[in-house]
């Protein structure tokens, strides 16, 4: 079975794969499944909303059973900053290093103990017949204070998480205690309740 993936984010769609291949669902993207995605506006005030959203949109596009995740870091120096508004905290078309040097530099004064954080990831999952899934995962742990390791995308460099940041870990090390890593793991597990009750209907 295909599923879409409401994403541009090339990354995210690998982490996405790896999880869901193993049900035998395929990940395909909007243009593998020769669709245009426009980008949705996420209203929405809670990463579960945006998933939603953006799951929503794709469902409507192409008929498919669609994916779609909000994620993003939450710092509690910063009342929770950037939340919802990680992928644009430092503009629209700033990168991962233009976002990462804003949250340090607001960081900067921050004592270590006062740079607690943590990561959510909402998925939503809308199936064939209009039933919706949504699961989340949270992975707490702190901001370092600059930059290490060159794996992952995003704040994942920044983000530490027993000692090593994100950016540190292998695929596999990152999967076993990341927010998404968590959220998928919820995500096949409903889908596995849910096929085998389509099974037995």
């Amino acid at each position: 079975m295909k599923f879409i993936i409401a994403t541009n984010n090339p990354k995210k769609l690998k982490e996405l794969k790896r999880i869901l291949d193993p049900l035998g669902i395929e990940a395909v993207t909007a243009k593998e499944a020769g669709v245009c995605l426009d980008d949705v506006e996420e209203t929405g005030t809670t990463f579960a909303e945006n998933a939603y959203l953006k799951a929503e949109a794709a469902f409507k596009k192409t008929s498919m059973p669609a994916v779609a995740d909000d994620s993003g870091l939450s710092v509690d120096a910063l009342d929770g900053r950037p939340g919802v508004f990680s992928a644009r905290y430092a503009g629209e078309n700033a990168t991962d290093e233009d976002k990462n040097k804003k949250l340090l530099s607001e960081l900067e004064n921050v004592s270590k103990d006062d740079r607690t954080a943590h990561f959510t990831c909402a998925i939503c999952c809308i199936l064939p017949n209009g039933d919706k899934i949504e699961v989340e995962g949270v992975c707490n742990g702190s901001i370092a204070y600059k930059p290490q390791g060159e794996g992952g995308f995003g704040y994942d460099p920044i983000f530490l998480y027993g000692g090593k940041s994100y950016a540190q870990l292998s695929d596999s090390e990152k999967d076993a205690v990341s927010h998404r890593g968590q959220a998928l793991r919820k995500l096949k597990s409903e889908l596995e309740k849910y096929f085998e009750k389509s099974k037995n209907n």
